[in-house]
């Protein structure tokens, strides 16, 4: 099996994307029971956390900016590592994330981790 991360995306700019506190409180139940479905199936290798949207990035010659990227709509809002047989297993698991139904907008990406091994 390998190891595949999930991360998190959504818009949290957009004032119209934002999930009420009901929204919110709502979402726990969903979100649990969708990790605790992968750790019930031996294949949640990390559970991660939520990450909080301020940032920095440094870039070559210790450039410090504010990040990730001012430009962009989008956070990172928390990740997983998941153990998948295959990239499309991965995949599958992903498309169960409570995350992406209204009123969320949340995106998933599927990384490999490439093990050190």
């Amino acid at each position: 099996m390998d190891e595949f991360l999930l991360i998190f995306r959504r818009d949290t700019e957009t004032k119209e994307n934002q999930p009420s506190p009901a929204d919110m409180q709502a979402s726990i139940k969903p979100w649990q029971d969708w990790i605790g479905g992968i750790a019930a199936q031996n294949k949640l290798a990390s559970s991660g956390n939520r990450l909080h949207p301020e940032g920095k990035v440094v870039r070559p010659n210790n450039v410090v900016i504010n990040g990730p990227y001012a430009e962009i709509k989008e956070a990172i809002g928390g990740f997983i590592i998941v153990r998948a047989a295959d990239f499309d297993e991965a995949v599958e698991m992903a498309k169960g994330c409570p995350g992406l139904k209204a009123p969320w907008h949340v995106n998933v990406e599927v990384k490999r981790v490439i093990s050190n091994a």
